[in-house]
Protein backbone atom coordinates (compact mmCIF):
# COMPACT_ATOMS: atom_id res chain seq x y z
CA UNK A 1 0.00 0.00 0.00
CA UNK A 2 1.26 2.99 -1.37
CA UNK A 3 1.37 5.68 2.04
CA UNK A 4 2.23 8.78 0.36
CA UNK A 5 -0.61 11.19 0.82
CA UNK A 6 -1.54 13.14 -2.27
CA UNK A 7 -1.51 16.98 -2.11
CA UNK A 8 -5.58 17.18 -1.68
CA UNK A 9 -5.21 14.65 1.05
CA UNK A 10 -2.48 17.37 2.42
CA UNK A 11 -4.44 20.49 2.20
CA UNK A 12 -7.01 18.38 4.05
CA UNK A 13 -4.88 17.00 6.87
CA UNK A 14 -3.95 20.67 7.30
CA UNK A 15 -7.50 21.98 7.42
CA UNK A 16 -8.44 19.43 10.04
CA UNK A 17 -5.15 20.27 11.86
CA UNK A 18 -5.66 24.34 11.85
CA UNK A 19 -9.47 23.87 12.92
CA UNK A 20 -8.97 21.21 16.02
CA UNK A 21 -6.05 24.05 16.98
CA UNK A 22 -8.42 26.73 17.42
CA UNK A 23 -11.35 25.07 18.87
CA UNK A 24 -9.86 22.53 21.20
CA UNK A 25 -10.13 23.46 24.35
CA UNK A 26 -6.21 24.12 26.44
CA UNK A 27 -7.80 22.85 29.67
CA UNK A 28 -8.75 19.58 27.84
CA UNK A 29 -5.73 18.80 26.06
CA UNK A 30 -3.46 19.12 28.72
CA UNK A 31 -5.37 16.32 30.92
CA UNK A 32 -5.15 14.12 27.23
CA UNK A 33 -1.41 14.45 26.87
CA UNK A 34 -0.77 14.17 30.41
CA UNK A 35 -3.29 11.10 31.04
CA UNK A 36 -5.44 13.23 33.64
CA UNK A 37 -8.98 12.48 34.61
CA UNK A 38 -11.09 13.63 32.03
CA UNK A 39 -14.79 14.31 33.42
CA UNK A 40 -17.92 13.94 31.69
CA UNK A 41 -18.02 17.47 30.80
CA UNK A 42 -14.67 17.17 29.17
CA UNK A 43 -15.73 14.69 26.93
CA UNK A 44 -19.18 15.86 26.11
CA UNK A 45 -18.03 19.25 25.61
CA UNK A 46 -15.67 18.11 22.66
CA UNK A 47 -18.13 15.67 21.52
CA UNK A 48 -20.37 18.44 20.81
CA UNK A 49 -18.16 20.37 19.52
CA UNK A 50 -17.54 18.01 16.88
CA UNK A 51 -21.34 18.01 16.83
CA UNK A 52 -21.88 21.29 15.50
CA UNK A 53 -19.32 20.71 12.69
CA UNK A 54 -20.81 17.60 11.54
CA UNK A 55 -18.14 15.94 12.56
CA UNK A 56 -19.11 14.00 15.64
CA UNK A 57 -19.82 10.99 12.88
CA UNK A 58 -17.28 11.71 10.80
CA UNK A 59 -17.41 8.40 9.45
CA UNK A 60 -20.93 8.43 8.62
CA UNK A 61 -22.43 8.84 4.78
CA UNK A 62 -24.06 12.17 3.77
CA UNK A 63 -27.24 10.73 3.27
CA UNK A 64 -27.44 10.34 7.05
CA UNK A 65 -25.91 13.45 7.64
CA UNK A 66 -22.24 12.61 7.72
CA UNK A 67 -18.98 14.33 5.87
CA UNK A 68 -19.03 11.43 3.64
CA UNK A 69 -15.36 11.60 3.83
CA UNK A 70 -13.46 8.92 2.50
CA UNK A 71 -10.95 6.42 4.12
CA UNK A 72 -8.00 7.99 4.20
CA UNK A 73 -9.53 10.92 5.19
CA UNK A 74 -11.10 9.13 8.18
CA UNK A 75 -7.60 8.17 8.71
CA UNK A 76 -6.45 11.79 8.71
CA UNK A 77 -8.71 13.16 10.65
CA UNK A 78 -8.16 10.60 13.82
CA UNK A 79 -4.41 11.65 13.56
CA UNK A 80 -4.57 14.97 13.96
CA UNK A 81 -7.04 15.04 16.85
CA UNK A 82 -5.17 12.44 18.87
CA UNK A 83 -1.88 14.50 17.76
CA UNK A 84 -3.63 17.34 18.73
CA UNK A 85 -4.51 16.12 22.35
CA UNK A 86 -8.46 15.44 21.90
CA UNK A 87 -9.98 13.00 23.87
CA UNK A 88 -10.98 9.45 21.92
CA UNK A 89 -14.51 10.23 20.64
CA UNK A 90 -17.04 7.91 23.39
CA UNK A 91 -17.65 5.35 20.35
CA UNK A 92 -20.87 3.93 21.70
CA UNK A 93 -22.50 6.16 20.03
CA UNK A 94 -20.91 7.26 16.47
CA UNK A 95 -19.02 4.69 15.91
CA UNK A 96 -20.74 1.34 17.43
CA UNK A 97 -24.95 2.12 17.03
CA UNK A 98 -25.17 4.44 14.67
CA UNK A 99 -23.97 2.08 11.59
CA UNK A 100 -26.74 -0.56 13.02
CA UNK A 101 -29.03 2.15 13.12
CA UNK A 102 -28.27 2.95 9.51
CA UNK A 103 -27.70 -0.61 8.28
CA UNK A 104 -30.36 -2.03 9.95
CA UNK A 105 -32.91 0.14 11.26
CA UNK A 106 -36.11 1.32 10.00
CA UNK A 107 -36.50 5.24 8.27
CA UNK A 108 -38.07 6.18 11.59
CA UNK A 109 -35.63 4.82 13.89
CA UNK A 110 -33.37 6.40 11.70
CA UNK A 111 -34.88 10.04 12.32
CA UNK A 112 -35.20 9.60 15.55
CA UNK A 113 -31.76 8.25 16.97
CA UNK A 114 -29.24 9.23 14.72
CA UNK A 115 -29.53 13.36 14.72
CA UNK A 116 -29.26 12.96 18.99
CA UNK A 117 -25.67 10.94 18.43
CA UNK A 118 -24.79 13.25 15.08
CA UNK A 119 -24.91 16.13 17.70
CA UNK A 120 -23.14 14.68 21.34
CA UNK A 121 -26.29 15.49 22.79
CA UNK A 122 -27.88 11.56 23.99
CA UNK A 123 -25.14 9.75 25.66
CA UNK A 124 -25.19 5.72 24.66
CA UNK A 125 -23.73 2.81 26.50
CA UNK A 126 -23.09 -0.95 25.30
CA UNK A 127 -25.21 -3.58 27.15
CA UNK A 128 -23.57 -6.73 25.53
CA UNK A 129 -21.28 -8.83 28.28
CA UNK A 130 -22.85 -10.25 31.35
CA UNK A 131 -21.76 -12.73 33.98
CA UNK A 132 -20.32 -15.98 31.98
CA UNK A 133 -21.19 -14.32 28.56
CA UNK A 134 -18.22 -12.02 27.72
CA UNK A 135 -16.02 -13.74 24.91
CA UNK A 136 -18.29 -16.34 24.87
CA UNK A 137 -21.34 -13.58 23.60
CA UNK A 138 -23.78 -16.23 22.42
CA UNK A 139 -24.48 -17.39 26.13
CA UNK A 140 -26.14 -14.53 26.81
CA UNK A 141 -29.49 -14.69 29.51
CA UNK A 142 -30.61 -11.21 29.90
CA UNK A 143 -34.67 -12.24 28.42
CA UNK A 144 -36.99 -9.91 26.26
CA UNK A 145 -40.18 -11.19 26.35
CA UNK A 146 -42.72 -9.75 23.96
CA UNK A 147 -45.89 -8.67 25.52
CA UNK A 148 -48.31 -7.32 22.57
CA UNK A 149 -46.30 -3.82 21.68
CA UNK A 150 -43.68 -3.77 24.31
CA UNK A 151 -41.08 -5.95 25.37
CA UNK A 152 -40.51 -6.69 29.40
CA UNK A 153 -36.31 -7.10 29.34
CA UNK A 154 -35.08 -8.49 33.32
CA UNK A 155 -31.24 -9.44 33.68
CA UNK A 156 -27.72 -7.95 33.56
CA UNK A 157 -25.03 -6.41 32.13
CA UNK A 158 -21.70 -5.83 33.33
CA UNK A 159 -18.48 -3.56 32.15
CA UNK A 160 -20.33 -0.85 30.71
CA UNK A 161 -17.80 1.59 30.45
CA UNK A 162 -19.37 4.60 31.16
CA UNK A 163 -22.56 3.69 31.75
CA UNK A 164 -22.80 5.93 34.68
CA UNK A 165 -23.15 8.45 32.26
CA UNK A 166 -25.34 6.77 29.96
CA UNK A 167 -28.97 7.77 28.68
CA UNK A 168 -29.20 5.13 26.39
CA UNK A 169 -28.38 1.73 25.91
CA UNK A 170 -28.61 -0.61 23.21
CA UNK A 171 -28.91 -4.30 23.95
CA UNK A 172 -28.47 -8.44 23.00
CA UNK A 173 -31.35 -9.71 24.91
CA UNK A 174 -32.65 -13.31 24.15
CA UNK A 175 -35.73 -13.45 22.52
CA UNK A 176 -35.90 -17.29 21.99
CA UNK A 177 -34.16 -20.33 23.47
CA UNK A 178 -34.62 -22.71 20.54
CA UNK A 179 -31.94 -23.86 18.27
CA UNK A 180 -28.40 -22.77 18.53
CA UNK A 181 -27.89 -19.68 21.06
CA UNK A 182 -27.40 -17.24 18.36
CA UNK A 183 -30.53 -17.49 16.97
CA UNK A 184 -32.63 -16.51 19.59
CA UNK A 185 -30.45 -12.77 19.50
CA UNK A 186 -32.65 -9.76 19.80
CA UNK A 187 -30.80 -6.24 19.31
CA UNK A 188 -32.91 -3.30 21.11
CA UNK A 189 -32.47 0.23 22.21
CA UNK A 190 -33.69 1.30 25.69
CA UNK A 191 -34.08 4.60 27.23
CA UNK A 192 -31.74 4.01 30.24
CA UNK A 193 -34.53 6.81 32.71
CA UNK A 194 -36.74 3.39 32.01
CA UNK A 195 -38.27 2.80 35.07
CA UNK A 196 -36.29 -1.10 36.09
CA UNK A 197 -33.36 0.21 34.90
CA UNK A 198 -30.09 0.71 37.92
CA UNK A 199 -26.49 1.08 37.42
CA UNK A 200 -23.99 0.35 39.54
CA UNK A 201 -20.43 1.07 39.66
CA UNK A 202 -17.62 -1.03 40.31
CA UNK A 203 -14.64 0.67 41.56
CA UNK A 204 -11.15 0.02 40.13
CA UNK A 205 -7.68 0.19 41.34
CA UNK A 206 -6.90 3.81 40.52
CA UNK A 207 -10.41 4.58 42.46
CA UNK A 208 -12.34 5.78 39.21
CA UNK A 209 -15.91 3.84 38.14
CA UNK A 210 -15.24 3.51 34.45
CA UNK A 211 -17.43 0.81 34.06
CA UNK A 212 -20.63 -0.42 35.59
CA UNK A 213 -23.33 -3.30 36.25
CA UNK A 214 -26.76 -2.83 34.35
CA UNK A 215 -29.72 -4.39 35.92
CA UNK A 216 -32.84 -4.85 34.03
CA UNK A 217 -36.12 -5.56 36.42
CA UNK A 218 -39.06 -6.01 34.71
CA UNK A 219 -38.35 -3.01 32.35
CA UNK A 220 -40.99 -2.00 29.33
CA UNK A 221 -39.09 -1.29 26.52
CA UNK A 222 -41.62 -0.35 23.20
CA UNK A 223 -41.54 -3.07 20.14
CA UNK A 224 -40.62 -0.09 17.58
CA UNK A 225 -37.28 0.10 19.55
CA UNK A 226 -36.18 -3.39 18.12
CA UNK A 227 -33.71 -2.83 15.62
CA UNK A 228 -33.91 -5.21 12.84
CA UNK A 229 -35.93 -8.50 13.09
CA UNK A 230 -36.72 -10.40 16.05
CA UNK A 231 -33.66 -13.17 16.47
CA UNK A 232 -31.76 -11.63 14.15
CA UNK A 233 -29.38 -9.74 16.47
CA UNK A 234 -26.42 -11.88 16.30
CA UNK A 235 -26.00 -10.47 12.24
CA UNK A 236 -25.90 -7.25 13.60
CA UNK A 237 -23.97 -7.67 16.43
CA UNK A 238 -21.28 -8.84 14.22
CA UNK A 239 -21.55 -6.10 12.36
CA UNK A 240 -21.12 -3.43 15.18
CA UNK A 241 -17.89 -6.23 16.78
CA UNK A 242 -16.24 -5.27 13.69
CA UNK A 243 -16.05 -1.07 13.81
CA UNK A 244 -15.18 -1.88 17.72
CA UNK A 245 -12.37 -3.95 17.07
CA UNK A 246 -11.56 -1.62 14.61
CA UNK A 247 -11.72 1.57 17.42
CA UNK A 248 -9.92 -0.69 19.88
CA UNK A 249 -7.02 -0.29 17.75
CA UNK A 250 -6.84 3.06 18.18
CA UNK A 251 -3.57 3.21 15.92
CA UNK A 252 -3.42 7.17 16.53
CA UNK A 253 -3.48 7.26 20.29
CA UNK A 254 -0.30 4.81 20.46
CA UNK A 255 1.66 7.39 17.96
CA UNK A 256 0.34 10.05 20.71
CA UNK A 257 1.66 7.66 23.50
CA UNK A 258 5.04 6.57 21.76
CA UNK A 259 5.96 10.31 21.86
CA UNK A 260 4.55 10.66 25.71
CA UNK A 261 7.21 7.70 26.23
CA UNK A 262 9.96 8.63 24.40
CA UNK A 263 9.25 12.79 26.78
CA UNK A 264 9.27 10.41 29.71
CA UNK A 265 12.68 8.23 28.75
CA UNK A 266 14.16 11.78 28.14
CA UNK A 267 12.80 13.54 31.18
CA UNK A 268 13.74 10.62 33.47
CA UNK A 269 17.51 9.92 32.21
CA UNK A 270 16.97 6.87 30.79
CA UNK A 271 17.15 8.14 26.91
CA UNK A 272 20.45 6.82 26.31
CA UNK A 273 20.44 3.41 27.59
CA UNK A 274 20.29 1.12 25.22
CA UNK A 275 18.48 -1.80 25.90
CA UNK A 276 15.34 0.33 26.64
CA UNK A 277 16.09 2.46 23.17
CA UNK A 278 15.49 -0.59 21.48
CA UNK A 279 11.95 -1.78 22.99
CA UNK A 280 10.83 1.56 22.24
CA UNK A 281 12.32 0.87 18.78
CA UNK A 282 10.96 -2.10 18.27
CA UNK A 283 7.42 -0.42 19.54
CA UNK A 284 7.75 2.15 16.72
CA UNK A 285 8.44 -0.48 14.13
CA UNK A 286 5.03 -2.45 15.13
CA UNK A 287 3.04 0.88 15.45
CA UNK A 288 3.60 1.83 11.73
CA UNK A 289 2.88 -1.69 10.92
CA UNK A 290 -0.39 -1.47 12.76
CA UNK A 291 -1.39 2.02 11.03
CA UNK A 292 -0.79 0.10 7.23
CA UNK A 293 -3.08 -2.57 8.86
CA UNK A 294 -6.09 0.08 9.96
CA UNK A 295 -5.65 1.53 6.60
CA UNK A 296 -6.41 -2.03 4.84
CA UNK A 297 -9.35 -2.25 7.17
CA UNK A 298 -10.81 1.07 5.98
CA UNK A 299 -10.06 0.49 2.66
CA UNK A 300 -11.98 -3.02 2.89
CA UNK A 301 -15.22 -1.46 4.09
CA UNK A 302 -14.89 1.69 1.67
CA UNK A 303 -15.15 -1.24 -0.89
CA UNK A 304 -17.77 -3.00 0.65
CA UNK A 305 -15.78 -6.24 1.45
CA UNK A 306 -16.35 -8.17 5.03
CA UNK A 307 -13.33 -7.17 7.16
CA UNK A 308 -14.56 -8.70 10.56
CA UNK A 309 -11.28 -10.98 9.71
CA UNK A 310 -9.00 -8.43 9.79
CA UNK A 311 -10.68 -6.15 12.57
CA UNK A 312 -9.70 -9.32 14.53
CA UNK A 313 -5.84 -9.06 13.31
CA UNK A 314 -6.29 -5.34 13.97
CA UNK A 315 -7.78 -5.74 18.08
CA UNK A 316 -5.17 -8.44 18.65
CA UNK A 317 -1.68 -6.16 17.31
CA UNK A 318 -3.80 -2.86 18.97
CA UNK A 319 -4.27 -3.85 22.26
CA UNK A 320 -0.95 -5.36 22.73
CA UNK A 321 0.57 -2.60 21.61
CA UNK A 322 -1.20 -0.25 24.40
CA UNK A 323 0.21 -2.74 26.73
CA UNK A 324 3.62 -2.17 26.00
CA UNK A 325 3.27 1.46 25.45
CA UNK A 326 2.61 1.37 28.72
CA UNK A 327 4.62 -1.35 30.75
CA UNK A 328 7.38 0.99 28.88
CA UNK A 329 6.59 4.29 30.36
CA UNK A 330 6.32 2.59 33.87
CA UNK A 331 9.83 0.74 33.43
CA UNK A 332 10.95 4.78 32.48
CA UNK A 333 9.97 6.31 35.17
CA UNK A 334 10.91 3.76 37.57
CA UNK A 335 9.52 5.11 40.82
CA UNK A 336 7.60 7.75 39.92
CA UNK A 337 5.01 5.76 38.16
CA UNK A 338 3.67 3.91 41.03
CA UNK A 339 0.91 6.63 42.58
CA UNK A 340 -1.70 6.93 40.66
CA UNK A 341 -4.78 8.64 43.51
CA UNK A 342 -6.11 10.75 41.10
CA UNK A 343 -7.09 13.58 43.50
CA UNK A 344 -3.16 14.34 44.19
CA UNK A 345 -2.09 13.70 40.55
CA UNK A 346 -4.98 16.85 39.94
CA UNK A 347 -3.64 18.45 43.11
CA UNK A 348 0.40 18.54 41.32
CA UNK A 349 1.82 16.66 44.46
CA UNK A 350 4.23 14.77 41.88
CA UNK A 351 5.44 17.88 40.55
CA UNK A 352 7.10 18.16 44.04
CA UNK A 353 9.68 15.55 43.43
CA UNK A 354 12.79 16.24 41.89
CA UNK A 355 12.32 14.24 38.28
CA UNK A 356 8.63 13.45 38.85
CA UNK A 357 7.24 15.62 36.59
CA UNK A 358 3.77 15.87 35.29
CA UNK A 359 4.35 14.12 32.52
CA UNK A 360 5.02 10.72 34.57
CA UNK A 361 1.28 11.52 36.13
CA UNK A 362 -0.67 8.58 36.63
CA UNK A 363 1.42 6.08 34.67
CA UNK A 364 0.67 2.73 37.23
CA UNK A 365 -3.29 3.65 36.77
CA UNK A 366 -2.90 3.91 32.73
CA UNK A 367 -0.61 0.38 33.12
CA UNK A 368 -3.62 -1.79 35.14
CA UNK A 369 -6.42 -0.45 33.33
CA UNK A 370 -4.75 -1.42 29.80
CA UNK A 371 -4.40 -5.14 31.08
CA UNK A 372 -8.24 -5.79 29.72
CA UNK A 373 -7.12 -4.34 26.33
CA UNK A 374 -6.83 -7.95 25.54
CA UNK A 375 -9.74 -9.18 27.10
CA UNK A 376 -12.78 -6.91 25.45
CA UNK A 377 -14.26 -6.82 22.65
CA UNK A 378 -13.32 -10.24 22.31
CA UNK A 379 -10.24 -11.60 23.68
CA UNK A 380 -7.28 -11.99 21.99
CA UNK A 381 -7.41 -15.72 22.26
CA UNK A 382 -10.78 -15.94 20.96
CA UNK A 383 -9.66 -13.50 18.03
CA UNK A 384 -6.59 -15.89 16.56
CA UNK A 385 -9.20 -18.80 16.33
CA UNK A 386 -11.29 -16.84 14.58
CA UNK A 387 -8.04 -15.90 12.29
CA UNK A 388 -6.92 -19.43 12.39
CA UNK A 389 -9.98 -20.57 11.19
CA UNK A 390 -10.48 -17.85 8.49
CA UNK A 391 -7.46 -18.40 6.95
CA UNK A 392 -6.53 -22.06 7.40
CA UNK A 393 -10.06 -23.23 7.44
Amino acid sequence: MDLAFTPEEQAFRADIRSWVRAHLPADISHKVHHALRLSRDDMQRWAKMLGSKGWLGYAWPQQFGGPGWNAVQKHLFEEECALAGAPRIVPFGPVMVAPVIMAFGNRAQQERFLPGIASGEVWWSQGYSEPGSGSDLASLKCRAERQGDHYLVNGQKTWTTLGQYGEWIFCLVRTSTEGKPQTGISFLLIDMQSPGVSVRPIQLLDGECEVNEVWFDNVKVPAENLIGEENKGWTYAKHLLAHERTNIADVNRAKRELERLKRIAKTEGVWDDSRLRDQIALLEVDIVALEMLVLRVLSAERSGKQSLDIAGLLKISGSEIQQRYTALMMLAAGPYALPFIFEAMEAGWQGDYPGGVLGNAPLASTYFNMRKTTIYGGSNEVQRNIVAQTVLG
